[in-house]
This record gives structure tokens, sequence and C-alpha cells, in this order.
């Protein structure tokens, strides 16, 4: 917000100090009025009087005669002992059970604090619990007031995106992303997918396959004998196999990158009746949603570690983890349950 167009009110006033205290009581000895001090003091009459009220505490004279008269020390303790009582009260005790449930969900079952406040707020068993928002939960995070630290939220340690590159001097394998429905780019309808693949080591090592489904989120993952076309030929089929009954349904177009283990994939669509689209060169954000699922993936495949070295059932395992991790864009259900949903005709 530009600061010409800025709506908060800026403070116009200041708490007395040290020295305005001692100010203050030197006037008073003098035996001047309030408001002849307020003005010298350039302070409102009812500060003055506040500050006095704060600081007056009552002695005896040398004929053991109480009066009462005004000590700044004693209006700057009583000032700070009101400051430490200030603000609202913790509203953590409330949360304590919830904030137990949080940090296991966090720790164990990897899942963004946003996440699980919107999982709550919808699960019948936290009805009638107090449930403090997201931003309230990274407060907390950020503070240390939960076991749970900012190393255990992958996304916010991640470095700022680079700078989009402009290059034209990339082969595109078939036709543009430009002539795909504008439906599958509003999300509208279900099975438009896409893909990419995910590598471990840079050179003889295996490879993953990932179709995300755009508008359900729905992951499919499966293992490829290396980065090439006949190995992304091979995990298609494998990847088709579970659903040849409503495979029209299920698998309409499919949009990839410009990468050369995808320089088949226009024909595989042909035969297969699905239409394939390839995105801009560079323009990895064309497929968000991939990218988006493929860091995720690597939360338990980090970079740089051999594929072959992580077992079918850990591959089952992250698999499973995606569709069953509720996400706040689908309204905190899972992908599983919205991709069954669409497809028994209920969605």
């Amino acid at each position: 917000m530009a600061n010409t167009d800025c709506t908060t009110t800026r403070r116009t006033f200041s708490h007395l100090s040290e020295t305005k205290r001692g100010e203050f009581s030197a006037y008073l000895k003098m035996g001047l009025s309030l408001r002849t001090i307020a003005k010298k003091m350039g302070r409102h009459v009812s500060t003055l009087s506040r500050e006095k009220k704060r600081g007056t505490v009552q002695q005896m004279d040398t004929n053991r005669k109480p009066y009462e008269t005004y000590y700044a020390d004693a209006g700057a303790r009583v000032y700070q002992d009101h400051r430490q009582n200030s603000g609202c009260p913790s509203v953590r005790p409330k949360a304590s059970a919830f904030l137990a449930f949080v940090e296991q969900k966090i720790l164990k079952d990897k899942w963004s604090p946003d996440v699980v406040v919107g999982y709550a707020r919808k699960c019948p068993e936290w009805q009638g619990s107090y449930i403090p928002c997201a931003k309230t939960l990274y407060n907390w995070i950020d503070a240390g007031h939960l076991t749970v630290i900012n190393m255990d939220l992958p996304l916010k340690l991640r470095r700022s995106p680079k700078k989009k590159r402009s290059r034209q001097n990339k082969r595109v394998y078939g036709t543009s992303i430009e002539e795909r429905c504008p439906s599958v780019d509003t999300r509208e309808t279900i099975g438009h997918w896409e893909i990419d693949t995910v590598i471990g080591k840079k050179s003889n090592d295996e490879a993953l396959l990932t179709l995300v489904e755009r508008k359900t989120r729905k992951e499919l993952i499966t293992r490829l004998e290396g980065k090439d076309a006949s190995s992304v030929e091979k995990g298609l089929q494998t990847l088709f196999a579970p659903y040849q009954k409503d495979h029209s349904r299920v698998f309409k177009t499919i949009t990839a990158d410009n990468g050369s283990e995808f320089s088949e994939l226009d024909a595989l669509g042909k035969q297969a009746g699905i239409a394939i689209y390839f995105s801009h060169p560079f323009a990895s954000y064309e497929r968000g949603s991939n990218e988006r699922h493929n860091g995720l993936i690597r939360r338990f495949i980090k970079k740089g570690e051999a594929i072959h070295s992580y077992t079918d059932e850990k591959l089952q395992e992250v698999e499973a983890w995606m569709n069953e991790l509720p996400r706040k864009i689908l309204g905190y259900e899972t992908p599983d349950d919205v991709f069954a949903r669409a497809f028994s005709g209920a969605g």
C-alpha cells in the first residue's frame, strides 16, 4: 500500500519518560496548577492528573501528621506494574488439547498449520473446542510456544523463486497449451492432468512419473526405469491400467513440458484418445499443480538421492499421503474423496 493510501492513524501521544516525570515533580513543588503545568509541558491535563494519582504517596511530617506528595519514581513504578498486566490474556491454555493434536499432525503426518486448522474446523470431534486461526498458530510457532519449529514447516524455508526467463530455442513436441480448452484453465471439469518426472541422481538412475488431476488434485506416481520416452510410455500404461473401464472419462487431456522424455507423448495420446498439450518453454508456472505436488514429493524423496533406494511400498505411502492430505482449495477435503465422488456420479 502506498503511503498516500495509508489509512492507519499515527499516534499523537507518547508516554511520560523519566525526565518528564522529574519535570512534572518540580512544577508541582513550585505550587503550579495542573492546567498551567500541562501548557508548559505540552501535555493534556488529564494525562498529568492520572500521573499525579499514580505517583502520590502518603507521608508523615515531623509532628506525625499525614500528608500526600508526588514522587516521580513512585509514578514510574506504578506505571511499569500496569504495563505488565496490560493486553489480552493468552488463549493458549484454552487450546492445549488442540495444540497437542497440531504437533502430532505437523511432526508425524507432515501437515501444514493451515491444513490442521481447516480440517479441525470441519471435524465433528473438535466442534465446541477452541481452535485458533492459522495465523495465530504460525505466530505461536514463531514465538517458540510449541515444540514445532520453522524447520518443521518446509514451505516457510523455501528460497525466493527464480526470475522468469524468456527463451525461444526450445523445441515444442506437439499442440501448444494455447489451444487448450478454456474450461481446463478454470478447472471446471474433471479429467485434465499435468505430467512430469522426478529424478534422483542426475545420471544412471531410475525416475518417477507423476500425474496430477487439475481439479481434484489426485496424484498418481509410478517408477520409471529411466528418464526417456520409452520409459514414460511404459509408466503411463501402468498408471492407466486401473482405470480401463472409465478411461475416456478419467483421462481427457494431459499437459506436459518440453522435456525429451515426452517427445513421443503426442503419438501415445492419439492412440489412447487423449488430447496432449505442451506448455511454453521454461514456463513451469503453466503446470503449477504438478510443480506444487513435486515439491510435496521432495519432502520424502530428497534431491540427489537415488530413486532405486526407495521401495515400491515407500512410493505407495507417499502417493497415499498426498491423496489423503486435506487441501484448503478443496474445502479441506482430501483429493481421494473429491476424486471418488466425482466419478461415482455424486459430484
